[in-house]
């Protein structure tokens, strides 16, 4: 599976005030704690990869915990990569059984996030802890022959909230913090 994300630094009020005009559906809100690995054997840094566990809570209450495993970038062009990632019973046994392992917690990133669906792709309006606002745009794909009509589609959708495409960052909210 290929997840195709574009995200693109935004005021959020703005485009609040544009998903209506656009059709986008609200599917509700979260506050998202990802903590972030770096690997005993290779720098995730240097090959582009992460390994993250998410810890997720909703507005009514509501979450869960992933593990994740995000694979290089596969173009150019947007953040598209393969992602892997599961159902985790417990976070801190998780990472106990990581660090254990010889992973070493990275940073932990912090993020309230309001999530829209328009056609086949989600809308995220992010707020970040000590990084600041953006919008996503992302879907997933079976395969690589569909990368490229999935990343025009998102493009679309930004450009339909008034937002421009080429202002779109490659780098995650982990490496944003990090420069911070």
């Amino acid at each position: 599976m290929y997840e195709v994300e574009v995200k693109v630094p935004a005021d959020l009020e703005r485009v609040r005030a544009r998903l209506d005009d656009v059709g986008a559906t609200p599917t509700g809100s979260v506050v998202q704690e990802d903590t972030y690995y770096d690997a005993p054997h290779r720098s995730f840094s240097a090959t582009d990869e992460a390994l993250r566990i998410r810890t997720e809570r909703s507005e009514t209450g509501d979450g869960g915990t992933h593990i994740t495993y995000k694979g290089p970038l596969v173009d150019d062009e947007s953040k598209t990569r393969e992602e892997v990632e599961t159902a985790v019973g417990d976070a801190e046994k998780m990472d106990a059984v990581l660090t254990n392992l010889g992973f070493e917690a990275a940073a932990t990133v912090r993020k309230e996030r309001e999530r829209f669906a328009l056609d086949e792709y989600t809308i995220t309006l992010d707020s970040v802890d000590d990084v600041g606002e953006y919008v996503e745009v992302e879907t997933e794909v079976a395969d690589e022959r569909a990368l490229e009509s999935a990343r025009e589609g998102a493009y679309d959708v930004l450009e339909r909230l008034g937002l421009d495409p080429d202002d779109q960052l490659r780098t995650s909210y982990l490496e944003l913090l990090l420069e911070a």
